[in-house]
């Protein structure tokens, strides 16, 4: 069994999509729990590849090819678990865009990519979102987190707009939301009311898991996440 899980865990890691699939397959008619094999095998080729991605060992493509594998185990191994099972096995829902007027989207990736290797299920929504984009989306999905980016000083009004607009129609409290991209800054997410704020995509990850474990949103502490900071 170890071996099996090994292998996943290495197929998962190189973005093997239907090779990981099979394996999963094989290891379901073994009678390995989905559970067994989601945690000891898919989850720890996350742990691989992220670790190579932040050596430099690994790349965007490479993530993203990771992600679509995992994605395609964590299909089959949903529709073997239980509802509740398959419920404790996620991390949290994200939506992430970039913000209206903005098509610049490669830190946006990144991000999105780097939450999907850590368990979140991801919906990008892409580039130029109007702030009803986001709304619509999170609802539609029962999001727990909402990230908008923008590398442009002129959209930066939208980032303000959206979650005002998520207020006015009462999902303040059910939504974290978080903003990023090169103008923003911690003092201006503060300002508009946001969450949260975090320097990296790594230090995105860490700040919607501690969204995760806090389940406060609109109500906790500014979760401030920079590991550059002296």
């Amino acid at each position: 069994m170890d071996e099996l899980l090994r292998k996943i865990s290495e197929l998962v890691a190189e973005g093997e999509e239907d090779d990981s699939v099979d394996l999963v397959k094989e290891a379901l008619d073994k009678g390995i729990d989905p559970m067994v094999i989601l945690n000891q095998g898919a989850a720890r080729g996350m742990d691989i590849i992220s670790e190579q991605y932040n050596s430099g060992e690994a790349y965007l493509p490479d993530l993203v090819l990771a992600g679509d594998a995992m994605k395609a185990v964590m299909d089959i191994l949903f529709s073997r678990m239980d509802a509740e099972e398959a419920a404790a096995s996620k991390v949290g829902t994200v939506v992430i865009g970039q913000a209206k007027g903005d098509v610049h989207d490669i830190g946006k990736n990144i991000v999105g990519a780097l939450l999907a290797v850590n368990g979140f299920d991801v919906h990008d929504l892409g580039i130029d979102v109007p702030v009803k984009g986001f709304i619509e989306k999170a609802k539609e999905v029962n999001a727990d987190i909402v990230l908008v980016s923008t590398l442009l000083t002129t959209s930066l009004p939208y980032l303000g707009d959206t979650i005002q607009y998520i207020t006015d129609v009462g999902y303040r409290e059910k939504w974290y939301y978080a903003v990023g991209g090169g103008p923003v800054t911690s003092d201006f997410s503060a300002k508009i009311g946001a969450d949260g704020w975090s320097r990296t995509g790594f230090d995105c990850v860490k700040m919607c898991q501690q969204f995760m474990k806090e389940k406060t949103p609109g109500k906790g502490e500014f979760v401030l996440i920079d590991s550059e900071a002296l």
